[in-house]
């Protein structure tokens, strides 16, 4: 584990821009992908070198897409991405993590009691399990094609809320394609716009669409 430490990069001075005076945590997350979710298998050997340019930074600026105060939940989290960087630089919102594997909603736990992240929640379950919880905003990362993902994702939201999924230069095919099922599932004003651009040298895609009030 110590190994992979040594293949890092060094924190980018960009972190410092994201998290601010959180910065210690965004590198105790980091180092812990490095070693015990790489170790896990939850983090591919490749990432390991690129873990702030490619996974941490990335989510963490989404923080600017959220309202002060928000209770966001982070649907198919995984080991923590977009939800824990989020957690980090947001600490005025309140961050549920739902996770459907064991081992890795076990992972999540271990990582809130060890950087003490008391705006953190972590379910383990499915997304479209979750019948009797409304957030004001559903975020993903790399979840599933976006109409599905908004078939998970809405339900979850609060009438006048809204998902914001990370998603890639396709979004606007995807957008397209899958309209009918978005619409079908209460999803309106669909919105495509990046955050980041300040600090990233390549900004993060985000699509926000608003569930019908």
């Amino acid at each position: 584990m110590l190994d992979n430490l040594s293949q890092c990069e060094p924190t980018p001075a960009a972190a410092t821009a994201v998290f601010g005076d959180r910065l210690e945590l965004a590198q105790a997350y980091h180092d812990s992908l490095a070693t015990t979710a790489a170790e896990r298998g939850f983090i591919g050997p490749k990432e390991v070198s690129r873990l702030w340019s490619r996974h941490i930074l990335n989510c963490g600026v989404i923080s600017e897409a959220f309202r002060e105060g928000a209770s966001v939940a982070d649907i198919g989290s995984g080991a923590g991405l977009p939800g824990i960087p989020l957690a980090i630089a947001r600490p005025d919102l309140s961050v549920t993590l739902i996770e459907p594997l064991l081992k890795r909603s076990t992972y999540l736990s271990e990582v809130k009691a060890e950087l003490s992240l008391d705006n953190v929640t972590v379910i383990r379950g499915r997304a479209e399990e979750q019948k009797r919880l409304l957030f004001d905003v559903v975020t993903s990362r790399a979840v599933a094609p976006l109409g599905k993902l908004a078939v998970w994702s809405l339900p979850l939201v609060r009438p006048g809320g809204a998902m914001v999924a990370m998603k890639g230069a396709s979004v606007s095919e995807e957008l397209e394609r899958d309209a009918k099922v978005i619409a079908k599932a209460g999803g309106v004003d669909a919105e495509i716009f990046a955050v980041g651009a300040d600090v990233l040298e390549q900004p993060t895609t985000l699509i926000r669409i608003t569930r019908v009030g």
